[in-house]
């Protein structure tokens, strides 16, 4: 979309998209997120994909030389990465970075999860980031984390993702008996500590155990996995929706899949990294982001120091005569997360002149939070003449929306931490259906606009 006219038209982006090309980066999306189903995941397979394009790993901390070639990926606690292509201009003339976060919402096991009820035993869980947790029961559900065995060894799990595998599920209250429930508010019709997981079901053989289901599930992980009981206090360990991504529609036009908020956004930004023809004049940065389901705390968050770090280590590489805080605030960011597209079933949540179409471009968004702005960053009128003048430039289809009506809700993104530190910075992602249920709905063609606009904006921001 142009605003080149004196009016501005809202039109579908498939018709000015590469349509084969959309199809083809949908694919290669779709297989990604088929088996990156948590932040570490996604950055283990992003840096894969990025060491198969030439970048090579690199330790922020170490007093080595950074390996040649100024094509590099920093990699903190494995749930987070900055990645990283030096430009010819100093770093202090400032960078371009597109930010996106790679953890989603799901279920957790507890630290202590392990019992037995009713001929079953269960997990414990909490679960993370602003589900609507009725969503979450009766689906079936994959264990994806980290958990030690015996031996000290770490393991990597992965379980109910193959066809062979079994999956885990909560159950719910047939509707027989579902009065009671019926009656609540939808918020409280399933509760945090009625979303504990199904685990096992066949008793051990032993007459005088109190808890033979029980037994049974750790006499499993104890032949299979050489895990004992004690392994779940340092175990991190994640329930996620079993299902792979579908293409939707008699067209095949839609995406569904868990986690697309915001790893299309990840994704995309990594593949516009990775397809920049040219060395580029000022240094590229993609920063895959943890915790931001949660506030973003914590090491591995944007509010976590790890970008300082690494443009620290830079400026010492470069030899360079300035400061990350100088750095930062001569830079530019796109914060790179999705927005809420108008519902047909939900309209009275949306004021359709400054709401979001799926399938019409990326979103640009100039504020968030909620409620008269709060907790809200409000990018300024000169950043997104500078930004929607890239994007007309390089023909990548946009539109500007808020989420949602005034009064009705809201909500924040990254953007406030990167401006924090100076930078200016815009949010701008693709339109979701569905957002934070187990499986959203993206549209390939936001998809490809996406991917056009975070290449765009790298190479030529300034």
């Amino acid at each position: 979309m142009k605003s080149k006219d004196i009016g501005l038209n809202k039109t579908s982006a498939w018709s000015s998209i590469d349509r084969k090309a959309a199809d083809k980066l949908a694919a290669e999306y779709m297989s990604l997120i088929k088996d990156a189903k948590t932040e570490r995941e996604f950055v283990e397979a992003a840096t894969a994909i990025a060491q198969a394009s030439g970048y090579r790993t690199a330790d922020a901390l170490s007093a080595e030389p950074l390996p040649k070639g100024g094509k590099l990926v920093f990699v903190n606690r494995g749930k987070n990465a900055l990645i990283v292509r030096l430009g010819k201009r100093p770093l202090g003339e400032g960078v371009n970075i597109v930010a996106a976060h790679v953890d989603a919402p799901r279920i957790d096991v507890k630290q202590n999860p392990l019992f037995e009820s009713t001929g079953l035993s269960l997990f414990q869980t909490h679960y993370y980031g602003g589900i609507k947790k009725y969503q979450w029961v009766t689906i079936p559900l994959a264990l994806h984390g980290v958990i030690y065995d015996k031996a000290g060894k770490k393991l990597q799990l992965r379980i109910g993702e193959e066809d062979t595998d079994p999956v885990f599920n909560i159950s719910d209250i047939l509707p027989h008996l579902g009065q009671a429930q019926g009656e609540k508010k939808l918020s409280e019709g399933v509760s945090g500590e009625a979303l504990d997981a199904i685990v096992g079901h066949v008793p051990a053989d032993s007459k005088d155990d109190k808890t033979p289901i029980r037994t049974n599930v750790l006499k499993i992980l104890a032949e299979q996995l050489n895990v004992e009981e004690r392994a779940f206090a340092a175990s991190e360990l994640e329930l996620v929706p079993a299902m792979k991504p579908r293409e939707v529609g008699f067209d095949r036009g839609l995406i569904l899949a868990y986690g697309h908020d915001d790893r299309i956004c990840g994704y995309t930004a990594l593949r516009g990294l990775m397809d920049q023809k040219k060395e580029p004049e000022r240094t590229q940065v993609v920063f895959l982001a943890d915790k931001e389901e949660i506030g973003s705390d914590g090491d591995t968050g944007m509010q976590s120091e790890f970008l300082e770090l690494v443009i620290e280590r830079l400026i010492l590489e470069t030899g360079e005569k300035t400061t990350a805080r100088q750095v930062f605030w001569s830079s530019m960011a796109l914060s790179a997360d999705v927005d809420a597209g108008m519902d047909p079933n939900y309209l009275d949540v949306f004021e359709p002149t400054n709401a979001a179409t799926i399938g019409n471009g990326i979103v640009i968004t100039k504020f968030t939070g909620s409620r008269g702005k709060s907790s809200a960053h409000d990018a300024s009128a000169e950043t997104l003449h500078k930004v929607l003048g890239l994007l007309d430039e390089a023909n990548v289809p946009w539109q500007v929306a808020e989420m949602g009506k005034v009064d009705v809700g809201g909500g924040g993104t990254v953007a406030k931490f990167l401006s924090k530190r100076g930078i200016e910075t815009l949010d701008a992602g693709p339109a979701l259906l569905s957002m934070h249920a187990p499986q959203e709905l993206a549209s390939k063609a936001d998809l490809y606009a996406c991917y056009l606009a975070y290449k765009t904006f790298l190479e030529k921001a300034r």
